[in-house]
Parts: structure tokens; C-alpha cells; sequence
């Protein structure tokens, strides 16, 4: 009998204006988000932001196990009925946050696992009808690791083994405002500031705020948020159960 396939794993791309095979545009993604899936089992396929891939985002999902909602730049604020007035503002793409959103809700309406991070997660609480802090205010969560507080049973909780999860690399300047409904949040930085949210309605769709990616090759509690996403890729309906 032969062993399952690997679960495939939605990523979503982004726009690069250079190329290194050319004078031509293409689309990329930062190699640890596909190591993490890689190491874990799974088989990353980067989504690229064309418009009728998020037009048909449900569509397009139905060829997945799971998603990785990743960081990148700002989402827009008009996005969460806001003028921009925080001068910190930056990577404003419009066709990014035309996928993005759109494959967050899609992953909701197929219940497909999702992991979102960073801007993911901020996405996630966007599209579902939540605001954003345009700057947090300082400089506590750039380029910085700190522990995170997770809630006991929460779904991140579960998957890292522990509730004090150390090492949590950060890279983000925004947070969240106003959570959306349907979100509960279940883990915070030592400033209080917000670093983690699940969906309880739904099989597996979590998100946090900072890059487990990046201290998972040396960090296995990391590396475990990855490990879940792909063990309950592998055990949904869109795929076969790993074999025993």
C-alpha cells in the first residue's frame, strides 16, 4: 500500500519587481515560511496575487490541505474603514490585499486549517470585520524576540506544548485594535500586547503575531505550530490521513 500524499499547503505570494533570471516581474515568498511547511511534512505551493485567483479564491482553495497566511506589509486602512494617517505606513499593495483577504475568508467558509502570521493574522481580523492600531507607538516589536503568554487549552497552547512560549521573533510595527467577531484572543506579549487569536468555530485557524519560522530550525516549540498545521492538513477531508 502506498503512503499518502503530503498535504499541500496554500501560500500566499507577493509581487517582486525583479527578477534574477531577467529583466521581468515575479512573484516570491521568503524561503523559511516554506522550510517550516517542508520540515513539518508538507508541501508548500506558493498562490500569487492575481486578481482572478482571488476573485476565485474558494475555488482555488478546494486544491488544498491547509493554508500559511504570511507576514509582508501594511494592510490598507481604508481596508478597515480608516483614512492612513500614521506615518510608519508601508508596503501598501493593493493586489496583496486582494488575496489575502480573500483566501482568509475562503479558508473560513471550506474550513481548511489555517495558520496566519504576523500581517496574516492582522489580515484575519481584517476580513472578518476587525480594526488595526495603524502604529503601536514604539519599537517593542521590531526585529525582536520575547516570550509569549498563551491561554491554557488554547488551540497554539496545545501545539507547542506549553503556555510560556519563548523565543517569538517579531516583525511588526501594527496590532490589533478592535477584534473581530468570532476571534478570541489567546496569547499576549509581556507589554500586553496581543500576539495570538483562534477561531473556536472552527476545525483549526489560528494566528500570531510573530514569525515562528524564524527560530524554528533551533527552536522545536516553534517548529510545533508548523508540525500541527501540517498533522491536521494531513487528517482533513481534503487529504488522507498520514499512515501508522
Amino acid at each position: 500500500m502506498s503512503a499518502a500524499p503530503p498535504p499541500l499547503i496554500a501560500l500566499c505570494a507577493r509581487n517582486l519587481t525583479f527578477a534574477d533570471e531577467g529583466k521581468r516581474d515575479a512573484f516570491s515568498s521568503s524561503q523559511p515560511y516554506s522550510r517550516a511547511i517542508a520540515r513539518a511534512g508538507g508541501v508548500p505551493v506558493l498562490v500569487p496575487p492575481i486578481a482572478v485567483l482571488a476573485e476565485n479564491a474558494v475555488t482555488v482553495l478546494q486544491h488544498f490541505d491547509g493554508v500559511l497566511l504570511p507576514g509582508g506589509g501594511d494592510v490598507d486602512p481604508r481596508r478597515y474603514g480608516q483614512t492612513p494617517t500614521a506615518e510608519q505606513l508601508y508596503g501598501i499593495v493593493p493586489d496583496h490585499d486582494d488575496l489575502d483577504i480573500a483566501v482568509a475568508l475562503a479558508a473560513i467558509e471550506l474550513d481548511l486549517p489555517m495558520l496566519a502570521l504576523c500581517r496574516g493574522m492582522q489580515v484575519l481580523n481584517v476580513a472578518l470585520g476587525g480594526t488595526l492600531q495603524q502604529d503601536i507607538g514604539n519599537d517593542d516589536h521590531w526585529m525582536r524576540e520575547h516570550s509569549v503568554r498563551l491561554v491554557e487549552g488554547s488551540r497554539l497552547a496545545l501545539a507547542a506544548g506549553t503556555t510560556d512560549l519563548e523565543h517569538c521573533h517579531s516583525v511588526h510595527h501594527q496590532g490589533i485594535d478592535r477584534l473581530a467577531d468570532g476571534l478570541i484572543p489567546t496569547g499576549w506579549a509581556p507589554d500586553g500586547q496581543l500576539e495570538a487569536v483562534e477561531m473556536p468555530g472552527a476545525a483549526w485557524i489560528v494566528g500570531a503575531q510573530w514569525h515562528p519560522e524564524d527560530t524554528a530550525p533551533r527552536q522545536p516549540t516553534q517548529q510545533a505550530l508548523y508540525d500541527e498545521l501540517i498533522r491536521r492538513a494531513a487528517g482533513g477531508l481534503h487529504s488522507h490521513p498520514w499512515p501508522h
